[in-house]
Order: C-alpha cells, then sequence, then structure tokens
C-alpha cells in the first residue's frame, strides 16, 4: 500500500518507486503474481521477501544525557565521568567508537579526553583546584567518531559543575545553575506553586466569610436572650413613664392589691387638704382628678356612691405608678332607687306593641314628648 515498489510487466523486474532507510524498516515482504499473455486465467502468486542493507550512514551519539561535576578540591589527572557512545547503524563486525577532545577545546582547556578502547572514554581533570566563584560551569566538546566506511563522526558537549565535596569526594554543595539542571521542580516551578496555594487559601478564607455573613444569627434568638438595651413587654402599659407594665394580680384579688398599695411608696407633691373625705396618709384629689356626681341625688341617699368614688380618687392618689398629673380620671356612677327604674327591655316578657309609655307623661315635660312618641299606634303614621 506504500507503493516502494513497482514490477516490469514483460521481464519481472523488480525496481524502487522511493528510498528506503534500513533505521527505519529493514524488511519488506510483497506479492508478484505471473500471468500467461494468451491465457489470463493461467496464472501465480509468489511471495518476495525483501531486506535492507546497511550502510554506514549515521554518526554516533552520547549513550545518555550526562549530570557531571568536579570539586573544587581535586587532583590533577583524576576521572570524574567515564561516557559511551550509541550508534543506529549495526556494522556485521560490530561497533567501533573512538573519542578525543574537539580541537577548539584543546587550548587551554581544563579537562582532558582518555580513550579506553573499550567504546568507552574517561573526561579527567587537568588541574588540582576549580572555584565556583571563579567559574561555576565548563563545557567540554567531546568528539565520537565510529569506525566503519564512511567515516562518521559527531560532536557532544559534556557539561561539568563546580561543586563543593567532602574528604570522600561527595557532592555537599553546587551552584545555583547546577541545582536549576538537576533532576526536579525548577525555583520558577516552585515559586508558581506556592502563588497558586495562596490564591487559593485566600479564596476559600472569603468564601468562608461571606458564608458565616450570611447565617449570621439575629440579634434576640429568644425570649430569654435579652440585650442590656432591650426591654420585652408582653402586656400593653399605661405610658412613657411605665416601666413595670402592669399587675393583673391586682384585679384577681383586690384585698392583697390593696394592702400593698398602702404600704408602697406614695406620691408627696399635694398636702391632702379635705380631711373629711380622705385618710391622713394620702394627698387629697389634685387638679389632675375630676369627679362628676349626679346632682339630682342627695348625699344621704346615695352614701354608696360616695364611699366608690372616694375609694378610687383614694386609689389613684395613693398609687405611685398612677398616670402623670396633667391626665383626666372621670368617674361615672348611676347609684341605686332611681324612680324610672330600668328603661332595658331585656328582661320584658312582653312586646312593644303591649308596652304602655303614658306613664313617661308624669315625670315631666321633657318626657311628654317621648310618651307621645312611644304610645303612638303603628296606624297614626300611614
Amino acid at each position: 500500500m506504500d507503493r516502494l515498489f513497482n514490477v516490469h510487466p514483460g521481464n519481472g523486474s523488480v525496481f524502487l518507486l522511493r528510498s528506503l532507510d534500513r533505521e527505519d524498516t529493514a524488511w519488506h515482504n510483497i506479492s508478484i503474481i505471473a500471468t500467461e499473455f494468451n491465457n489470463p486465467r493461467q496464472s501465480s502468486h509468489v511471495p518476495v521477501h525483501i531486506r535492507v542493507l546497511d550502510i554506514n550512514d549515521n554518526a554516533p551519539t552520547f549513550a545518555t544525557t550526562y549530570e557531571t561535576f568536579v570539586c573544587e578540591r581535586t587532583k590533577t589527572g583524576q576521572i570524574i565521568q567515564t561516557v559511551s557512545a550509541v550508534d543506529a547503524d549495526e556494522p556485521s563486525m560490530g561497533h567501533k567508537f573512538f573519542f578525543s577532545l574537539a580541537p577548539e577545546g584543546t587550548y587551554k582547556s581544563n579537562f582532558t579526553v582518555r580513550d579506553n578502547g573499550d567504546n568507552t572514554a574517561g573526561i579527567l581533570t587537568r588541574r588540582a583546584s576549580y572555584s565556583r566563584l571563579h567559574q561555576s560551569v565548563y563545557l567540554v566538546p567531546v568528539v565520537i567518531t565510529d569506525g566503519e566506511y564512511p567515516m562518521q563522526s559527531s560532536t557532544g558537549t559534556l557539561t561539568v559543575r563546580v561543586c563543593t565535596c567532602d574528604r570522600e569526594g561527595n557532592m555537599e554543595l553546587c551552584s545555583a545553575e547546577a541545582l536549576s539542571s538537576s533532576p526536579g521542580l525548577s525555583t520558577g516551578a516552585l515559586i508558581a506553586i506556592l502563588l497558586c496555594a495562596i490564591i487559593l487559601l485566600m479564596i476559600v478564607v472569603l468564601f468562608t466569610a461571606l458564608k458565616r455573613q450570611r447565617k449570621q444569627e439575629p440579634l434576640i434568638i429568644s425570649k430569654e436572650d435579652v440585650r442590656d438595651n432591650v426591654v420585652s413587654y408582653n402586656d400593653e402599659g399605661g405610658g412613657e413613664e411605665d416601666t413595670q407594665a402592669f399587675d393583673i394580680g391586682a384585679l384577681r384579688h383586690p384585698d392583697a392589691a390593696a394592702a400593698l398599695e398602702e404600704v408602697s411608696n406614695q406620691r408627696r407633691d399635694i398636702i391632702p387638704t379635705d380631711t373629711l373625705l380622705y385618710p391622713a396618709h394620702c394627698r387629697a384629689p389634685t387638679a389632675a382628678s375630676l369627679i362628676m356626681t349626679p346632682v339630682s341625688v342627695s348625699s344621704r341617699d346615695n352614701q354608696d356612691v360616695r364611699e366608690f368614688i372616694n375609694q378610687r380618687v383614694l386609689d389613684n392618689d395613693c398609687n405611685p405608678t398612677a398616670p402623670p398629673y396633667d391626665s383626666l380620671a372621670t368617674y361615672a356612677y348611676e347609684g341605686s332607687g332611681s324612680v324610672a327604674e330600668s328603661l332595658s327591655s331585656l328582661g320584658s316578657v312582653s312586646s312593644e306593641a303591649e308596652q304602655d309609655y303614658h306613664y313617661l307623661s308624669d315625670w315631666g315635660p321633657r318626657f311628654r314628648k317621648l310618651a307621645d312618641l312611644y304610645g303612638a299606634e303603628d296606624s297614626d303614621f300611614c
């Protein structure tokens, strides 16, 4: 399918359509069909196996990437690295490599190359000491040549770092370049990772703060949790000066409430002036207390009215939680023994038609008109 080969239809010669590379594919398998010219049904298939022969068309290179260092305190002629080479070609007699120092590196070179004769070479020092402060990195060019025809060669550069070593020759500290070229994370990668971690931490902290702010509890969770400046009332008070609320027990137990009021703090802003109506331990009614009584009823016959009103006025004057002085307390009491009796018809068993309102005329001229209205028949309005 690659159309690498073709066959001549007359003599069956196999020829190439494109060049072949042994390092890519060493063997090719094709099938050729032979057919009679006069009888096409007479044909046969034959497989053809084509082998690509090797020629020396690849130069040798270093077998791996070397990380070489030299100690600051070293000896002349000390081996610091042993190198080897590889070649993509496969000669019939095997590989034979030669190593040497490149011509551009022989002049004032700090290192030298020694061929070991076994397809390896040693890198040796040419002086006794090196300084990281003076020069921390050296480049050593090494020429690698094979022994085939035509001869192929290449130049590989060996990087040598100057490091501080212990007495046994073990590396302790190298230059910044050596650390960055060593396997692992570089300084830039470490800084980038640290910045990403800091940004991620800031995002998490911000998200947590916003979440707590949304779920912040209110000022008062329950009735028991009352702040210093919050007062909770369950009943309606008497005004701005009423901070003790209203005691409903006073209505349920009036006698006990009266006894407590007598021993409580009293208002002493006004001295009592009427000793006939009020006891000595409470003040007389002030201008803020207005008493309204029926003028048509005599005091002798309505002693209960007098006692009721006096008791109410006394309660307000002796009550330290009474309303302010500019308020008005009004008391209205009908009394007992009215000559008109009850005017309500709720307890009456008779209907309005059976009622006789003529007796209202005896009450005076004011009720005579009322008697005429209620005593009139329905036919009078037709």
